[in-house]
């Protein structure tokens, strides 16, 4: 985790992680360095900034709690150059729109030509996992192809409930049956 950034989103959707989360940041920072460099294009500050906030989350963030987000760690950038940015991100591949949130969220990996992005979006604490499948990619193409059709972004947001969520509410039914002690 960068300096300034917190968890607030996620603690908010009642969410802890598993893992490093410096490591997201780190490696959403590392390709996008790389990428652009192999590109050509600018990853300027408020792009970079952007792409923190969005890493810094693993819940899709709309461009308004973006900007709040980077108010609270210093100037407060104007929305329209965050959806700038958003944009940028999003042409390079380095960050995705949930169509469905109307928000963003950093990429996760590199994909392949024919793979198509998944996106599991637990409906309890908004956790957002991404997933590449080469197999329903392939199958897709195919049948884009046979119908003429050129798809532009091959994505698939599927809304549920994670496991923690899951585990959470097989737990609340447990709590509310348990014998109140007396007194």
């Amino acid at each position: 985790m960068t300096a300034g950034h917190s968890h607030d989103s996620d603690q908010a959707h009642g969410r802890v992680h598993d893992h490093d989360h410096s490591a997201c940041v780190a490696g959403a920072l590392a390709r996008a360095e790389a990428s652009c460099g192999e590109r050509g294009a600018r990853l300027t500050p408020l792009r970079r900034r952007v792409l923190e906030g969005l890493a810094d989350s693993h819940v899709p963030l709309g461009a308004y709690e973006l900007v709040e987000r980077l108010g609270s760690s210093g100037d407060k950038p104007p929305p329209m150059s965050v959806y700038r940015a958003l944009d940028f991100l999003v042409s390079e591949g380095l960050a995705h729109r949930i169509e469905s949130r109307n928000a963003y969220i950093a990429c996760g990996r590199d994909h392949a030509g024919d793979d198509v992005i998944v996106f599991l979006i637990c409906e309890g604490c908004g956790l957002t996992d991404e997933v590449a499948s080469h197999a329903i990619g392939r199958d897709l193409a195919w049948a884009t192809r046979a119908a003429g059709f050129t798809p532009r972004t091959p994505v698939i947001e599927i809304a549920g409930t994670c496991a923690k969520c899951r585990a959470a509410q097989a737990a609340e039914p447990a709590r509310a049956a348990a014998p109140v002690p007396a007194r």
